[in-house]
């Protein structure tokens, strides 16, 4: 499972305790897969026996022969160049990357909006070249275009889809990308048309696999008629878990892995705003979680967690990740009931392109 990692300092050693901590997460609670062992299916942490995209080891892809390896423990790499903290040098964030390489860490996830002028893109590839390619699982996506202030619009037309794909490629400096994402859905494009053009770029070898990120359940069922999807990226932690009642279900039927962003809450259960300030340059600051009473009120859920962890002697954030990754941890999710967590779990800007909502016309 894909897990976003959010950097608020720029000292390098903290970077590195910060990974390490979260890799040791993964060493917290029963029945830890510590194996390299493939699994059949990619489908979520609820389903016995089975592994997240991203958690396992697992593979990626449709039937078992073309599947890709991926590590326990991925990273985002959209806070390297912003939003929930001042941006790093591309120095600094390449430091960072082949620090978490050197973890075990090997799948890495940006975006064509993630930073100033495509600056995430730019960061990780440079990177790249100082990783070894083939041992790199790399993901990026197209579909949100940045407007004028802290205003998006969605895009997802044929065009639009192959003009961010060749953009992204020579941004990143590859040859193909693992894992290509539409980012939110275009509700104003049959899901048909977007991943025909997908599809081509599939055959054309300029991608390997194709991921959705927040579609509803029939935009998925008529993408993966088309082409199969190979992961579905969707927000899923301990205070996010709407998709148990819809998405989870379809991906396990159809056998899609779930790449689960913000794991940790955008930062909250690692203690983001719940006991360290926000950084002024974070845009969590207008995040609804974050803000006024609902912030006062979330606090009293993560100090139930804290006294978890210090019952079990590791940190909120290990919990939360136990939680993702495990089963039959009932503890750590009754410390956070979810009819107690206050504020919606979006932006109000990216509200109207809630997964619920993404509904395509039909072809």
């Amino acid at each position: 499972m894909n897990i976003y990692i959010y950097i608020y300092s720029n000292k390098h050693k903290k970077f590195a305790a910060l990974l390490l901590q979260l890799q040791e997460a993964f060493s917290w609670g029963k029945n830890v897969h510590q194996n390299n062992e493939l699994m059949h299916h990619c489908s979520t942490h609820k389903c016995s026996g089975e592994s997240t995209f991203g958690i396992g080891p697992t593979m990626v892809g449709g039937c078992k022969s073309k599947r890709r390896l991926v590590s326990k423990l991925g990273f985002g790499c959209g806070a390297l160049s912003g939003m929930y903290n001042a941006p790093l040098s591309h120095e600094e964030g390449c430091f960072v990357l082949k620090e978490a390489f050197s973890k075990g860490i090997t799948f890495f996830d940006t975006s064509d909006l993630y930073g100033e002028l495509y600056d995430n893109e730019i960061m990780v590839g440079k990177a790249l070249k100082q990783l070894p390619r083939d041992k790199v699982q790399l993901a990026t996506k197209f579909g949100i275009r940045r407007l004028e202030g802290f205003n998006f619009e969605v895009k997802g037309t044929r065009e639009y889809v192959r003009k961010c794909c060749d953009a992204s490629l020579n941004r990143l400096g590859v040859d193909y990308i693992d894992l290509y994402y539409q980012h939110r859905v275009d509700t104003s494009v049959p899901i048909e048309e977007t991943m025909g053009e997908l599809k081509k770029l599939v055959e054309e070898g300029k991608i390997k696999y194709i991921g959705l990120s927040e579609p509803s359940v029939d935009t998925l069922r008529r993408a993966h008629a088309v082409h199969p999807i190979s992961a579905l990226e969707m927000e899923y932690s301990l205070w996010s878990r709407e998709i148990e009642d819809d998405i989870i279900p379809v991906c396990r039927e159809l056998g899609i892995g779930i790449v689960a962003y913000s794991p940790l809450g955008r930062g909250f259960f690692g203690g983001k705003a719940s006991v360290e300030s926000l950084p002024s340059e974070s845009i969590l600051k207008i995040h609804p979680r974050f803000s006024g009473d609902n912030l006062e009120k979330n606090k009293l859920v993560y100090a139930r967690l804290e006294n978890l962890a210090k019952k079990h002697k590791c940190t909120p954030a290990q919990l939360a990740l136990a939680w993702l990754t495990k089963d039959d941890l009932k503890e750590i999710c009754d410390a956070v009931p979810i009819e107690e967590v206050n504020g919606e779990r979006e932006y109000d800007v990216f509200a109207e392109y809630s997964y619920k909502l993404a509904n395509t016309p039909k072809k």
